[in-house]
């Protein structure tokens, strides 16, 4: 099978590690910059251009679409299901849960826990937006911010609400959430491909710092889900629709909560803290759904 891997850096250690999985399962694996792809539509032939060829003979495709190239990342996908090509992560999945405010009314919809959260059209009352979280410490979140990034810990109203304005001033789009103290600065990052938990590992975020990301200092160690830990996790993934996902989530005295379900999760974190080989089994993932 040939399968194309889309990343726009073939040294990140997530694209690295599938194109190993993928030959070691003597799959021929190609890595292909979406960004750098070229879109030719017309009725009934899609094509996909590839420094300056046509890209063909692709069986199957394992989408790595970061957050800041979206909007063409999911075209580029969408281009490869028009030509009925298998797709690890599909497009509309893909764009479901970057929309960060649409996933969690999906997730609330779909009767998941999840931190009472309030997002407002740049509403000029600010005192009453943030009232209505009803305590604090309150939790600011960019809807565009990846990583922790745009992620900020309000200790008062007072300053919630004049961080809120600065938002709304910059019509910038943010969400207020309330902050769950029992989880003492962890969170669990489960990672779920085709409907089963393949690893979870508890991120821990260091002294001083409210953000529990990798990337932002935290520590990683494997954990043991709780049944109901599991079942949200698995569920989250299907209610975005996605074939792989990393599920956020925090430990609290209501169960588990939902923060975030990540389509494009990494591999490093998950692989180092549970030592479990979590890029074979997205390559069987693929293994499934294409006949050769």
């Amino acid at each position: 099978m040939r399968i194309a891997v889309l990343s726009a850096n073939p040294r990140l250690y997530s694209t690295h590690r599938l194109i190993e999985a993928g030959e070691q399962r003597r799959h021929e694996m190609v890595v292909v910059d979406h960004t750098k792809c070229v879109l030719q539509i017309e009725k009934k032939n899609p094509i996909i251009v590839y420094n300056g060829k046509e890209l063909t003979g692709i069986d199957a495709v394992i989408p790595r679409i970061g957050a800041s190239v979206t909007f063409f990342g999911t075209a580029v996908v969408r281009q490869f299901e028009m030509q009925k090509i298998f797709t690890a992560v599909e497009s509309q999945a893909l764009v479901k849960s970057r929309d960060k405010l649409r996933s969690l009314q999906l997730l609330s919809r779909a009767g998941l826990g999840l931190p009472r959260t309030i997002f407002s059209n740049y509403s000029r009352d600010t005192e009453a937006v943030v009232s209505m979280l009803g305590s604090t410490p309150i939790i600011l979140k960019l809807l565009e911010g990846t990583q922790g990034l745009g992620v900020i810990l309000a200790e008062t109203k007072k300053a919630a609400e004049s961080v809120l304005e600065a938002f709304n001033g910059l019509e910038a789009r943010v969400i207020l959430q309330e902050f769950v103290e029992e989880a003492k600065g962890a969170d669990i990052r489960a990672f779920v491909v085709e409907g089963t938990v393949v690893g979870a590992m508890k991120r821990q975020a260091k002294e001083g710092e409210f953000r529990s990301n990798l990337h932002r200092g935290g520590t990683a160690a494997l954990i043991t889900l709780s049944d109901e830990e599991e079942d949200a996790a698995i569920k989250a993934a299907r209610v975005m629709g996605l074939g792989i996902a990393g599920v956020d989530m925090l430990q609290s005295s209501k169960g588990p909560l939902i923060l975030e379900v990540n389509s494009s999760p990494g591999l490093e974190g998950i692989e180092k803290a549970t030592k479990k080989d979590v890029a074979k089994e997205i390559i069987r993932y693929v293994e499934r759904h294409v006949e050769i």
